[in-house]
């Protein structure tokens, strides 16, 4: 699918002049972006960029000093996580947030599990058929492939885990998701096996941020890549206007093409 950059029809999310400043130093420094339906964002830059400061702020993790956020066209606050939740956004970040002890449908449902109907679910009994129903309806509808969703998650691959992490994002109707270094400690096979999801994702509405140190992986996969140093935007280009090494010379120089 083509996407249509100059549409403000499909803009889901929109910054404007967000600032964070901690003490003396600007995190980020009046940044104003768009992000639209079913596109996937790369956000670069080296380590201090303000890379993780700017899609804390959207994740509810940090507020903003200044600035303005807009979500489906309307002017939103975010002051904390369940705000961003409630938008539908969600934050999976690099160290993923699963239960190691627990099985993969548990983790998919942690802190939003199906109760059993009447008495029993008043006094917090859960639905664990339910919810292994539902955990193999969804994986099964992305063609995902993990076997036994009994096991345990520290039994699953890394790239397994991040499907699961995802899966719960899907599941309760996130429109936006931002992943941390989502590949950061996957070999070549399972990274692409997490870069074939997110254009799944893709493909039903979902909009997705991704920071990484991995131009080229990132490359791939991204519609547009969004340039950050020292906190301040660089530059936000399509994928076919720039090249992989016009990339690098943003990131170290700081300067637009």
């Amino acid at each position: 699918m083509v996407l249509n950059f100059d549409n403000e029809n499909d803009v889901i999310v929109k910054i404007e002049n967000i600032t964070k400043q901690f003490g003396g130093v600007y995190a980020v420094n009046d940044i104003s972006f768009k992000l639209y339906r079913r596109e996937v964002l790369a956000l670069v830059g080296d380590n201090g960029a303000g890379k993780s400061t700017l899609v804390k702020i959207l994740s509810g993790a940090l507020v903003a000093d200044r600035g303005r956020i807009y979500v489906n066209g309307k002017q939103v606050k975010i002051k904390n996580p369940m705000d961003a939740r409630e938008l539908g956004i969600e934050m999976i970040y690099q160290q993923l947030a699963l239960m190691n002890n627990l099985d993969i449908p548990s983790n998919i449902f942690m802190g939003r599990e199906i109760r059993q109907n009447w008495i029993l679910g008043s006094l917090g009994a859960m639905n664990l058929q339910a919810m292994r129903r539902k955990t193999e309806d969804l994986l099964n509808g992305f063609k995902i492939s993990i076997g036994d969703i009994s096991k345990e998650v520290r039994n699953l691959s890394g790239g397994q885990r991040q499907l699961v992490a995802i899966c719960r994002a899907v599941y309760f109707q996130a429109q936006i998701i931002i992943m941390d270094e989502p590949t950061a400690a996957l070999g070549v096979a399972e990274a692409k096996k997490v870069y074939h999801f997110i254009n799944k994702l893709k493909k039903v509405g979902v909009s997705v941020i991704i920071i990484s140190h991995n131009i080229n992986e990132v490359y791939e996969v991204a519609d547009r890549v969004m340039v950050l140093k020292t906190g301040k935007l660089v530059d936000v280009v399509q994928k076919g206007e720039a090249t992989i090494d016009n990339i690098v010379t943003m990131i170290i120089s700081g300067k637009a093409l």
